[in-house]
C-alpha cells in the first residue's frame, strides 16, 4: 500500500488523459480493472475524494490526501495565498479593513494545516535576517504599531523604509532593523537612517520568543553614512509608560526555511521572508 502513496503506474494506450482520473481507468500491475476497483473499494477510498490524481502522457500519479507530499503541495498552497494577500499593502500600512481580515483568514489557514510549532526541537529555524513584508499593527498608521509610536503621514515627515529582523540563535540576539527617511527643509536633501532596536531573546515552550530590549542605535546612511553611529538614551523605567516597556512576546506560528508569520501580544499578525 505504501508503493502506492506516490507511485507511477504505466496506462494503457487506449485510455485517453481526459479519462485518466476517472473512477479506476487505471490498471494496478497485474491486476485488471474490476480488480484495481474492488482493491480500493475493500479499503474503504472514495475515489474521487480519496485519490490525487496528476496525469502524464503514459503515467499517472497516484497521491493519498494523508500522505507528506500531498500535505507538502498544499501547505505550498496556502502559503501562495496568504503571501498574494499581502502583497501591494505597504507592509501592511496601506491595509484595508476587509485587507486585514482576508489576511488574517489567510494565515489562519496556513497554521492549521501546518501545524504546531516545536522551535524546541529546532532553533536553527529562526536562525537569519529576516524581512518583514507584512504587519498588521501598521494599519494604525503609526510605527509602533499597536504600541506607542511616532505616526507616518504629514504629521512627521518621516518615511517608513524597509524592517528587518536579525537573529542570532546562538548568542540569542535578536535585532529590530528598521530604515527611515527624514524630511529636511529646504534645500537640504531627506536624511537617511537606520535604527536598530537590540534586544535578547528567549524560548518559552515550543514556539513562543520573549524579547527584552537592550538598546536603540542610530546610523545614518546615504550622504552622511561616514557619520558614527549614536546610540539613542535610554529613557529611565521610572518615566517610561507601562506599555512601552521595549519588552514583549510574540509566537510563531508558522516557519518553514523562507517564511515565518508570527502573532504578537497584542494580536498583532506579522509575515517575515528571509531575506
Amino acid at each position: 500500500m505504501a508503493s502506492l502513496l506516490h507511485s507511477r503506474l504505466p496506462l494503457s494506450h487506449n485510455h485517453s488523459l481526459s479519462n485518466s482520473c476517472q473512477s479506476f481507468p487505471c490498471h494496478l500491475p497485474g491486476r485488471s480493472k474490476r480488480s484495481t476497483q474492488r482493491f480500493f473499494e475493500e479499503r474503504s477510498y472514495d475515489s474521487k475524494r480519496a485519490l490525487i490524481c496528476q496525469s502524464g502522457i503514459d503515467e499517472v500519479t497516484f497521491r493519498l490526501p494523508g500522505s507528506k507530499e500531498a500535505k507538502a503541495e498544499l501547505i505550498g498552497s496556502l502559503k501562495l495565498k496568504l503571501l498574494s494577500a499581502v502583497s501591494g499593502l505597504n507592509r501592511g500600512l496601506a491595509a484595508s479593513e476587509d485587507d486585514l481580515k482576508k489576511a488574517d483568514e489567510a494565515a489562519k489557514e496556513l497554521e492549521s494545516c501546518a501545524g504546531a510549532v516545536d522551535l524546541a526541537a529546532d532553533l536553527d529555524k529562526l536562525q537569519g535576517r529576516w524581512k518583514l513584508i507584512y504587519s498588521s499593527a501598521f494599519s494604525s498608521r503609526t510605527l509602533g504599531g499597536s504600541r506607542p509610536g511616532p505616526p507616518t503621514g504629514r504629521l512627521l515627515p518621516i518615511t517608513l523604509g524597509q524592517v528587518f529582523q536579525r537573529i542570532d540563535v546562538l548568542s540569542k540576539d535578536f535585532d529590530n532593523i528598521v530604515e527611515l527617511e527624514l524630511g529636511a527643509p529646504w534645500p537640504f536633501p531627506p536624511v537617511e537612517a537606520t535604527a536598530t532596536l537590540a534586544h535578547k531573546f528567549e524560548l518559552i515552550g515550543s514556539s513562543t520568543i520573549k524579547i527584552v530590549f537592550e538598546k536603540t542605535t542610530v546610523k545614518t546612511t546615504g550622504n552622511l553614512s561616514q557619520l558614527p553611529p549614536i546610540e539613542v538614551p535610554r529613557i529611565p523605567d521610572q518615566f517610561r509608560p507601562p506599555s512601552n516597556t521595549g519588552n514583549g512576546e510574540f509566537e510563531v506560528t508558522y516557519i518553514d526555511s523562507d517564511t515565518r508569520v508570527t502573532r504578537g501580544d497584542r494580536g498583532e499578525l506579522r509575515v517575515f521572508v528571509i531575506s
